[in-house]
């Protein structure tokens, strides 16, 4: 026993040829008439918006471009994909939520490091701080008496 599908239902394509006895040179489906009308549109009113005029070649190459992405458009929608759903997936993928792939930070670098002339020195207790703070107070007074200046002689010493 055979098992008949219902394949052949969906290979004709509804398809308009134009009017009787003066048929079109190619095959298009209804629903690629309707994007391409919906397409034209879009590409003209984009080209208004760039600054382009309204002439036969503007006009032309609208045409042209209209043609290019109706048949992108068109060869992605079927009757098992129709443009409803291609339309409504193109949507969500577009507002999808994203995983970030950029890192925060950057390279490593050493431009930004403070670098000190003196080693770090541990905290000092309040009595060894001010135990350090007089033996710098001598060394300074002590040094400042044996200090010479230019141009004054010092007594000569016995």
């Amino acid at each position: 026993m055979r098992v008949r599908t219902d394949d052949e239902v969906y290979r004709v394509d509804a398809v308009w040829l134009g009017p009787p006895k003066a048929t079109f040179p190619w095959r298009a489906r209804y629903v690629a008439w309707g994007v391409g009308i919906v397409v034209f549109l879009v590409v003209l009113t984009i080209e208004r918006q760039m600054g382009v005029g309204f002439g036969f070649f503007s006009t032309a190459w609208a045409l042209v471009a209209t043609i290019l992405l109706t048949r992108f458009i068109t060869a992605r929608i079927s009757h098992e994909r129709p443009l409803t759903a291609v339309m409504s997936m193109w949507v969500r993928e577009l507002t999808a939520p994203r995983e970030r792939t950029a890192s925060s930070g950057g390279a490593a670098s050493a431009a930004r490091i403070r670098v000190s002339a003196q080693r770090p020195r541990p905290k000092l207790s309040k009595k060894q701080q001010r135990r350090a703070r007089q033996q710098a107070q001598t060394r300074r007074t002590s040094a400042s008496r044996k200090k010479e200046v230019r141009g004054v002689r010092t007594p000569a010493r016995p």
